[in-house]
């Protein structure tokens, strides 16, 4: 996992960058709207980008025909951090993404963190965050 520097253009035309994000904790999930274990952990992403400014969700849909299912799916479960519409090119940033969903960490340095193939929580998340922050 060397992805120091990634560009995602998200569905609004923003361009996010790692290191726009200094200071905070970067997610960025992978995920499909055929993935049922992706849409169960939308919910807690979408929680933890509200609640707390220390973190920063890029969510990036993979595998799909037709932008509009994606932003329509988007919409119905009022995700309100930035949509990427992905492809394997822009997934290659940071690995080969193999298994959806599949989230990848920095830390509030840019540092790629953790990274957790399969479904994860909110709760986990915050664990995670809490057992690496400084007290």
């Amino acid at each position: 996992m060397q992805a120091q520097a990634f560009q995602f253009q998200d569905s609004t035309g923003k361009i996010h960058k790692l290191e726009d994000y200094k200071g905070r904790w970067v997610l960025v999930n992978f995920w499909a709207t055929w993935c049922p274990p992706c849409l169960k952990e939308i919910p807690d992403l979408i929680a933890l980008y509200k609640d707390r400014q220390d973190v920063m969700v890029i969510g990036v849909a993979m595998d799909f025909s037709d932008p509009k299912v994606v932003m329509d799916f988007v919409q119905s479960m009022s995700i309100t951090y930035p949509t990427v519409l992905g492809n394997r090119q822009i997934a290659s940033q940071l690995d080969d993404i193999s298994l959806l969903p599949s989230t990848y960490f920095f830390d509030p340095d840019g540092k790629p963190a953790a990274r957790q193939l399969g479904i994860i929580s909110r709760e986990s998340i915050e664990r995670f965050i809490g057992s690496k922050s400084v007290k």
